[in-house]
């Protein structure tokens, strides 16, 4: 079931009526997951090609990033209590040392909105707090963002710190951030890079399927 009304109010980074759409939805019989899989993950992949095209820029894919949050408000209990969860989970954070959330913020939402199940573990993470994350969680993929350049020596850390606890096999490290490069990417072992929120989607699920 496409519920057209949530589709625009994500789109057009509408909160209130998107809210309003979901429960509209709910109301007339949409599943959740269907709401997700159907509406909300076209929209945000709209947001994320209309930014690429330079349609749209920051402040509209936050705004819809917040819109598709007060719908995933309500729907979460609901597939919580059905056992239909997404099939891939992220563990997201910005790394110790570097207060910076904004980019990050952006990210968990493009994700969420693709269809992951996003643990965001908030900015100044240091690499104990990854590592328990990962080893409670399970996730597939870890996400680490530094927007500082003297940050970025804390994703390595990271990934060594998963390293010695034996869990670096497990999950896919992707790293970004306004100094962040490919190149620093392939130097500390990380297995990709985006530099933009948008394109974070499509970087994790090739990762995953390539798995």
């Amino acid at each position: 079931m496409v519920s057209k009304d949530l589709y625009d109010a994500v789109l057009n980074g509408e909160a209130q009526k998107a809210t309003a759409a979901t429960k509209q939805a709910l109301e007339a019989g949409a599943a959740p997951m269907q709401l997700i899989s159907d509406t909300m993950i076209p929209a945000m992949a709209e947001v994320g090609r209309l930014y690429e095209s330079g349609e749209y820029f920051v402040p509209e894919l936050l705004l819809a990033g917040r819109a598709m949050k007060s719908a995933m408000e309500l729907l979460r209990p609901l597939l919580a209590a059905s056992g239909d969860r997404p099939n891939t989970r992220v563990v997201i954070g910005t790394v110790k040392g570097d207060l910076h959330d904004i980019g990050k913020n952006l990210v968990a939402s493009m994700l969420e909105g693709g269809g992951f199940e996003v643990i965001d573990l908030g900015a100044d993470v240091a690499p104990e707090r990854f590592v328990a994350a990962v080893a409670e969680r399970q996730p597939q993929v870890v996400c680490l963002s530094s927007l500082l350049t003297v940050t970025m020596p804390c994703m390595k850390t990271t990934i060594e710190a998963l390293t010695v606890a034996g869990l670096r096999n497990q999950v896919k490290v992707l790293i970004g951030g306004a100094p962040v490069t490919s190149q620093y990417a392939k130097e500390i072992g990380a297995d990709g890079y985006t530099d933009n929120a948008s394109g974070a989607v499509g970087l994790v699920r090739s990762v995953v399927s390539a798995a």
